[in-house]
C-alpha cells in the first residue's frame, strides 16, 4: 500500500467517523474462517439500533439466512474439486448492523494487512521487540445489503484496490464505474427495473403517467431513474410525481389519490414504494371510489406477493407488477433447517437467532427479557418454527461463486503447472482480480446465467405479473411477461378493468389528433398537445406541422397530402358561351346571307351607290368579329393563341377602318366644295381600297410585332379561381394574353371606331340620304355605347372568381353586337329593297349637267320628302333632290363623274 493511498484512507476515515480508539474500531464478534484465501463478507445481522446504540435486534432472514447463504457457498466450493483444487476459501464475516457508518468502521478489518505499521520505536517491558501476528488478507469481500452502507464501504475498499460483490444493493448511483471501479453485483441495479417500466409504458402506447414513491433512498432512488430513463426514451411525461412522507398517516395517502385525480387522462400510476404504502394508497384509491380507474405499476417491492393486496383485491386488478427473475435453492434449504447450536458453533449469532427463532432463553445472562422459556437445543427449524427462504438467499450464494470463479480463472492463468497458490497469485493486486472478476460467466445456483457488464451489474432479469380475476377463477398473479434486457410482454394475456378487458386503456395527456390536424406541443410538455386544423391550402406534413401545397396543387380532402388543382377552360355547354355562340351564329348566317345577295345583285344601282369595293371589305369584317367567337371559347392552344392575338382585333379594325374611309370622303368633298369646285384627291374606289388596307396593314404589323416579341403559348392560371374552400379551387386554361394585351390588341380597332365617329359627327348635317352618311352615323353612335359599356365590366370583374367566363363573354358579346349594328343599320334596309321591292332598284334617266344645275334652282325640290325616295338610290337621282347651291351642284357635279 503506497503512502498516500494511506494518508486519504486515514483521512476519510477520520472524516466520517473520527478516529476511533483502536478497541472500537473492530467488531467484538466477528466470523473467521480459516483458508488459503480469505473472502471478506458484510452481513445487516442486526438491525440499526436506537438511543445512540449501534445495533438493534438481529433480523432473521436479511441477516442470518444469507450469512449461511455464504458458509453454504463456501463450504461447496471447498468441496468441489473442480473449482478451486487444492485451494481453501476462509472467510471473515461483520456485521454491518445496517448503519453505514458502523459498516464503515468494520471494513477497516478487511484492510489492516495491507496497512505498513513502522515497529521500529515500541518494545516490550522486558525491552524484547514485540511480535505482530499478521492479519489475514482479504481477497474480496461479499457485500453489503443496504445500498447506502455498500455505497460507503466501496468508497474505503477502493482505496486499498479490493474487490467487492454486492448481493442486494440495487441503487442506479453504484453503476457509476468511475466512482465505484472495484464494486460489483449479482442483482440488477434499479436502473433496470425502471428501464423494464418504462418498455412496459411504451408498449402499452402511454405517454403520460405518474409516479408515487416512498420517502427514503429505494422509493426516491427508483422514481428519479425512471424519470431520467423516460426522459432519454422520449414520449413518456411525468403527469404527477408523489412522495409518501414516513409515519403517513390516512390523510397523506388521500391526499395523494386526489392530486393524481386532478390529471384524470393520466390513469398509469408508477409506484416504488413500501408494502405499507401500497395498501395506503389502494386503500385511499376505495375511499374515493376511483376502482378501476388507476393502471398500477408495481416495483419488486409489490412483486408477486399477496400482503400489499389483502382485501384490496378489486383495487389491484389489473396492476402490472415486477419481480427479479429468483429460485428457491432447494440444497440451501436442507443446509439451514438441518442447522443446530452443536453443528454451528462458527456462527457467533446463531445462538442470538436460536433465541430469537424459537422465543426462548439460552442462557440465564441472555438479552432476551420478554420470555421465560428456557431452550432446549432440541428445535428444529421448519419444524418448530415457520421457516421461508429469504429472496436473497440465492444472490449470496452466485455473488460467493462469483468470486470463486474468478479465483480459479486467474490461478489457472498464473500458476498452470502449481497446485495451489503460487507467489504470483500471492503478489496479484486486487485490479488483477478485478478484471477476472468482470469476466467471470457461470450458470449460477438457479440456473441462470451469472455475468457482468462493464460496470459490474449484473444483467436485468425480471418476470412480469399481472394480477387478474376472472369469473372462474380467484383473483391471483399471472405471468405475463419478462424482461431480460429487453421487454417480452404478452399483451394479449392482459385484463383490465373495466367493460373492455381485452382493450388496453389509454393513459395519455392529450387525445390523438385527426386526420389533417397538426399537434402544437404545450410549452414544458412534450406528450400534452392541441389540435390544429392544416386550412387552406396547406396539408399536414407531419405530426406537428403544416405545409403550403404547391402553387398548383391543393390539399386532398383529409389533407394528408396534395393533389393536383383541377385544369377547367371556358365549355361550349356552359351558359357562358351559349349566348355568345348563339349570337354569333345568327351574325355569321345574317352576315352570309347579305354577302351573297350582294354577290348576285352585284350590279345593280343599290349595290354600286353603297360602293362595293367598301361593302364587301366591311362585311368581311363583320364576318370576322363573328368568327372570334369560336376561337375565344375553344379550347387554348398554340395555334387557336396565335388565331386570337391576330383576329382579336382584325374583323373591328376592318370594319372600322372602311367606314372610317367612307365617312372621311364623304367629309373631305363637302369641305373641299366649301371653298373650290375641283374635286378633292383619293375618293376613287381604288384609293378607298387603298387607304383601308393601309390602316389594316397598322394592326397586322402590330400582331407581327407581338409575336416577335412574345409568341404565343398556353398557360394555367391558378390564381383566378383559388378560393377559400380549396376542394373549390380550379386551373384556367388559357391563352397567354393579359388583360392590358387585350385592350392594347383592341386600342387600334376603338381608335378607329373613335375617329370614324368624329366624322359621322362632323358629316351629321349632310341630306339623310347622301351616301349612307346618317346610317354610318347611328351606326358608330351605338356602337360606342356598346364599347363604353364594355370597358368598365371587363375591368370590373378581374378579381372575380368567374373572371374568365365574364370577360370572355362580355368580349364576344360586345364584338356581336358592333358586327350586328354595323349589319343591321347599314345592309339590312338595302338587303330588303333588293329582295322586296326591285321596283326601286333601278337606274334612274341621267340628265344634263345643265339640266341638274336647273333643277337644283327649282324651290319645289327642297319640299320633297326623304321618305318618298328609296334608300340607296342613284347618285344621278341623288343629284337632282339637293337644293340649289353651289356646294352641292359641285357635288353632284363630282360624284356623277365618280359614277
Amino acid at each position: 500500500m503506497n503512502v498516500c493511498s494511506l494518508w486519504r484512507a486515514l483521512w476519510l476515515m477520520r472524516t466520517v467517523v473520527g478516529f476511533a480508539r483502536p478497541q472500537e474500531i473492530y467488531a467484538p464478534h466477528s466470523i473467521r474462517i480459516e483458508g488459503q484465501l480469505t473472502l471478506g463478507g458484510l452481513f445487516p445481522v442486526h438491525a440499526r439500533g436506537a438511543d445512540g446504540t449501534p445495533c438493534g435486534d438481529i433480523k432473521k432472514e436479511n441477516g442470518i439466512h444469507r450469512l449461511e447463504a455464504m458458509m453454504y457457498a463456501l463450504d461447496q466450493i471447498n468441496q468441489d474439486e473442480q473449482l478451486l483444487p487444492n485451494v481453501t476459501l476462509g472467510a471473515r464475516v461483520l456485521d454491518t448492523c445496517s448503519r453505514d457508518t458502523y459498516a464503515l468502521e468494520q471494513s477497516l478489518t478487511f484492510v489492516q494487512a495491507l496497512i505498513t505499521k513502522d515497529t521500529s520505536d515500541v518494545r516490550c517491558t522486558n525491552g524484547d521487540p514485540p511480535v505482530f501476528v499478521k492479519p489475514e488478507k482479504v481477497v474480496g469481500v461479499i457485500g453489503a445489503s443496504a445500498s447506502s452502507v455498500s455505497i460507503m464501504v466501496a468508497n474505503i475498499l477502493r482505496l486499498f484496490q479490493i474487490p467487492q460483490i454486492s448481493y442486494a444493493s440495487t441503487a442506479p448511483e453504484l453503476s457509476d464505474d468511475r466512482r465505484y471501479d472495484f464494486f460489483s453485483r449479482v442483482v440488477p441495479p434499479d436502473s433496470f427495473q425502471a428501464q423494464a417500466m418504462v418498455d412496459i409504458i411504451r408498449s402499452l402506447s402511454w405517454s403520460y403517467v405518474s409516479t408515487i414513491a416512498s420517502e427514503g433512498s429505494y422509493g426516491e432512488k427508483g422514481v428519479e431513474a425512471f424519470t431520467q430513463l423516460s426522459k432519454e426514451a422520449g414520449g413518456i411525461c411525468i403527469a404527477q410525481s408523489l412522495r409518501i412522507p414516513h409515519n403517513s398517516k390516512l390523510e397523506d395517502y388521500d391526499k395523494a389519490v386526489q392530486q393524481l385525480l386532478e390529471t384524470q387522462h393520466s390513469r398509469a400510476v408508477v409506484i416504488f414504494a413500501s408494502e405499507e404504502d401500497i395498501r395506503g394508497v389502494l386503500n385511499a384509491t376505495k375511499r374515493a371510489n376511483q376502482v378501476g380507474h388507476f393502471l398500477w405499476i408495481g416495483s419488486d417491492s409489490w412483486g408477486a406477493k399477496g400482503s400489499p393486496i389483502h382485501q384490496l383485491e378489486e383495487v389491484a386488478v389489473g396492476a402490472i407488477t415486477i419481480l427479479p427473475k429468483r429460485s428457491s435453492i432447494k440444497g440451501f434449504d436442507e443446509y439451514f433447517t438441518g442447522l443446530t447450536l452443536e453443528n454451528n458453533r462458527r456462527n457467533v449469532w446463531f445462538a442470538e437467532f436460536w433465541e430469537e427463532n424459537f422465543d426462548c432463553r439460552l442462557l440465564s445472562s441472555s438479552k432476551r427479557e420478554d420470555t421465560s422459556r428456557k431452550c432446549t437445543g432440541q428445535e428444529r427449524i421448519g419444524i418448530d418454527s415457520r421457516y421461508e427462504q429469504e429472496g436473497k438467499v440465492q444472490f449470496v450464494i452466485d455473488g460467493v461463486y462469483a468470486m470463486a470463479h474468478a479465483l480459479h480463472t486467474m490461478q489457472r492463468e498464473l500458476c498452470p503447472d502449481y497446485p495451489g497458490i503460487c507467489p504470483d497469485m500471492e503478489a496479484a493486486d486486487g485490479k488483477a482480480l478485478l478484471k477476472y472478476i468482470r469476466n467471470a460467466t457461470f450458470n449460477g445456483s438457479a440456473g441462470t446465467f451469472v455475468m457482468f457488464n462493464k460496470n459490474g451489474d449484473a444483467p436485468g432479469r425480471y418476470d412480469l405479473f399481472q394480477f387478474q380475476t376472472t369469473n372462474n377463477t380467484n383473483p391471483e398473479y399471472k405471468v405475463v411477461g419478462q424482461w431480460v434486457d429487453s421487454l417480452q410482454l404478452r399483451v394479449e394475456e392482459l385484463q383490465w378493468p373495466g367493460d373492455s378487458e381485452d382493450e388496453v386503456p389509454v393513459s395519455v395527456c392529450s387525445l390523438p389528433c385527426k386526420t389533417g390536424e397538426r399537434k402544437k406541443r404545450v410549452k414544458g410538455m412534450p406528450c400534452c398537445w392541441h389540435c390544429e386544423l392544416c386550412d387552406g391550402y396547406q396539408y399536414q406534413y407531419d405530426e406537428t406541422s403544416c405545409r403550403l401545397c404547391a402553387y398548383n396543387m391543393r390539399p386532398n380532402p383529409n389533407r394528408t397530402a396534395c393533389q393536383p388543382i383541377p385544369i377547367v377552360k371556358l365549355e361550349w355547354s356552359s351558359p357562358w358561351a351559349v349566348i355568345p355562340v348563339f349570337l354569333a351564329v345568327l351574325g355569321i348566317i345574317a352576315t352570309i346571307f347579305v354577302m351573297a345577295t350582294f354577290l348576285r345583285h352585284n350590279d345593280t344601282p343599290i349595290v354600286r351607290a353603297s360602293g362595293r369595293e367598301l361593302s364587301y371589305v366591311l362585311l368581311t369584317g363583320i364576318f370576322l368579329c363573328y368568327i372570334i367567337t369560336f376561337l375565344m371559347i375553344g379550347k387554348p392552344d398554340a395555334g387557336v393563341c396565335a388565331f386570337r392575338r391576330i383576329f382579336l382585333g382584325l374583323g373591328m379594325c376592318i370594319s372600322y377602318a372602311a367606314l372610317l374611309t367612307k365617312t372621311n370622303r364623304i367629309y373631305r368633298i363637302f369641305e373641299q366644295g366649301k371653298q373650290t369646285v375641283t374635286a378633292p384627291r383619293f375618293i376613287s374606289p381604288t384609293s378607298q381600297i387603298a387607304i383601308t388596307a393601309s390602316l389594316i396593314c397598322v394592326q397586322l404589323l402590330g400582331v407581327l410585332v407581338w409575336f416577335a416579341v412574345d409568341p404565343p403559348n398556353t398557360i394555367v392560371d391558378y390564381d383566378e379561381q383559388k378560393t377559400v374552400n380549396p376542394l373549390l379551387a380550379r386551373g384556367i386554361l388559357k391563352c397567354d394574353i393579359t388583360d392590358l394585351q387585350i385592350i392594347c390588341s383592341l386600342g387600334y380597332s376603338i381608335l378607329l371606331m373613335v375617329t370614324c365617329t368624329v366624322y359621322a359627327i362632323k358629316t351629321r348635317d349632310v341630306p339623310e340620304d347622301f351616301n349612307e352618311a346618317k346610317p354610318i352615323g347611328f351606326t358608330m353612335y351605338t356602337t360606342c355605347i356598346v364599347w363604353l359599356a364594355f370597358i368598365p365590366i371587363f375591368f370590373g370583374t378581374a378579381q372575380s372568381a368567374e373572371k374568365l367566363y365574364i370577360q370572355t363573354t362580355t368580349l364576344t358579346i360586345s364584338m356581336n353586337l358592333s358586327a350586328s349594328v354595323a349589319l343591321g343599320m347599314l345592309y339590312m334596309p338595302k338587303v330588303y329593297v333588293i329582295l322586296f321591292h326591285p321596283e326601286l332598284n333601278v337606274q334612274k334617266r341621267k340628265r344634263s349637267f345643265k339640266a341638274v344645275v336647273t333643277a337644283a334652282t327649282m324651290s319645289s325640290r327642297l319640299n320633297t320628302k326623304p321618305s318618298e325616295r328609296p334608300n340607296g338610290e342613284a347618285k344621278t337621282e341623288l343629284c337632282e333632290s339637293q337644293p340649289s347651291s353651289s356646294i352641292y351642284l359641285f357635288l353632284c357635279m363630282t360624284l356623277c363623274s365618280i359614277v
